[in-house]
This record gives structure tokens, sequence and C-alpha cells, in this order.
């Protein structure tokens, strides 16, 4: 039985990834029994409801897992989601290392992917810390005034990839580092993309 929304390039990707392969499998059949679309979305199975992202597969060394996008707005009555980092404000995680759990726990990821679907439908919306409140690092603050171009192109990305640069930035304890860090993504903030783009 081949699944409508199934999409190739998720085909794809999944015929590649050895270490969570059958529990991605198992989670793909799950999410696309609740009727969202697939597509593949930073080079992971993402699954939208009428173009919002609602939850993606991905995997790590020690688990798989699932990220609900809007996972903070869920109600969670089992007490499963799980915040990544604390820098993480809206995704929220279940996370597996077997097969037999995601098996186990069927009815319960259904009820939260409806849940978010439902999140979706209604127009929720996290209510993001506003970006005054993360301070430039010194040595990012330096390039933009060396660098005015990057001052502007860091500005015209998203909230949240102007955090994820601030966070990693602001991490290393090191001011040579941090400086290293800035230097080292500069073309990226100029060519308009994210750390993880």
């Amino acid at each position: 039985m081949t699944n409508i929304n199934m999409n190739p390039k998720v085909d794809e990707f999944l015929s590649k990834d050895q270490k969570w392969q059958e529990e991605f499998e198992k989670l793909r059949m799950i999410i696309l029994d609740c009727e969202l679309d697939e597509e593949l979305k930073w080079g992971k199975p993402c699954y939208t409801f009428e173009g919002k992202n609602i939850v993606l597969i991905h995997g790590f060394k020690e688990y798989c897992a699932i990220l609900f996008i809007k996972g903070v707005l869920l109600k969670d009555p089992e007490g499963i989601l799980i915040q990544q980092t604390e820098n993480v404000q809206a995704g929220r995680q279940i996370r597996f290392t077997s097969v037999q759990e995601i098996v186990d726990m069927e009815t319960i990821l259904k009820s939260y992917i409806y849940e978010a679907i439902e999140v979706e439908k209604a127009g929720l919306e996290v209510e993001f810390k506003k970006n005054e409140e993360c301070i430039i690092p010194e040595e990012l603050q330096n390039k933009f005034n060396e660098v005015p171009e990057l001052k502007t192109a860091f500005e015209a990305l998203t909230p949240g990839r102007q955090r994820a640069y601030i966070f990693y930035f602001s991490d290393a304890k090191q001011p040579k580092t941090r400086t290293a860090r800035v230097e080292k993504y500069m073309q990226q903030i100029l060519s308009g993309k994210g750390l993880n783009d």
C-alpha cells in the first residue's frame, strides 16, 4: 500500500540512513497515518499540514527523535516531551532508542501529532523571547563596525537564525574563540544563511 503523501526525496534519505533506518520507517508510517504531507527540509523528513511544519524526524548518535515544531504549546499529558537545550524555545522532542519503543507508543504519538495539527489549525503561535534579550557579543559587534554589510545581512536573517548565531558565538568562553567563530561564519551570514543551513 503506497501512501499518496510519500515523498521520493524522503525515500532516498531513508535508503541512505543506516543507524536509525527501521525507527525512521516506523515513525514515518505513524506520522503519514495522521494525514500529513511529507517533505525533506533541512535535510530531514518534515511533515506539514497546509504548508505549515508540524513535526520532523531526526537522528542523533544516542537516539532518534520526532521534533514537534511548536511542541512547547502541546499539553504533554504523558510528560514525554523534551526540550533539547535551554535555548530551544518552541520545539520539543520525543526520543527513541528502539523500534519497539515506537511501536509501544504509537497511540500516544498519534494523539500528540493530532494535537499539534489542532494547534496549527487554531493558529496558535509560540511567544518567542524577543531578540533584545539576546545580547550581541562584543566580537560580533566589532565585526559589524568593521564590515557594515555584515550587520545589514545579520539583521535581514530571521529572528531564529539571529538567535542561533548569537547563542553559538556567545557560548565560547574565550574572546579569541568567539572572534574565530564570528570570522568562520561571516560568509554564511553575508549569504543570508543560518548557522545550520
